[in-house]
């Protein structure tokens, strides 16, 4: 159950990312925005509506990957953490009699 919670979890945050992304490409809501915000357009593309008119505009694309993996990496320290792994036992360990 906790997979499952953790695949949603994912998916979810994948599907947020996408929709910041320029990448986004579903009209899933009407014009005014989602929830009734003016900056939720349908279309996608937020960090460079969000970056234009700045000097970072020409980075978008590198801004967005960056955040992405530094979102992922997050993602994967907070999935770690609330499932550890079982510790291993490495076994007896072997024995050097026949090295002379």
């Amino acid at each position: 159950m906790k997979r499952v919670f953790l695949l949603l979890l994912v998916a979810l945050l994948g599907a947020v990312m996408l929709y910041l992304s320029r990448f986004w490409m579903f009209d899933l809501w009407s014009r005014p925005g989602l929830f009734g915000l003016p900056e939720l357009r349908p279309n996608g593309g937020l960090l460079a509506r969000w970056l234009r008119g700045t000097p970072f505009a020409p980075f978008e694309l590198l801004i967005w990957a960056t955040g992405v993996f530094m979102i992922l990496t997050l993602l994967q320290k907070i999935v770690d953490f609330f499932s550890p792994q079982p510790d291993v036992d490495p076994g007896p360990e072997k024995d050097d009699a026949n090295d002379g």
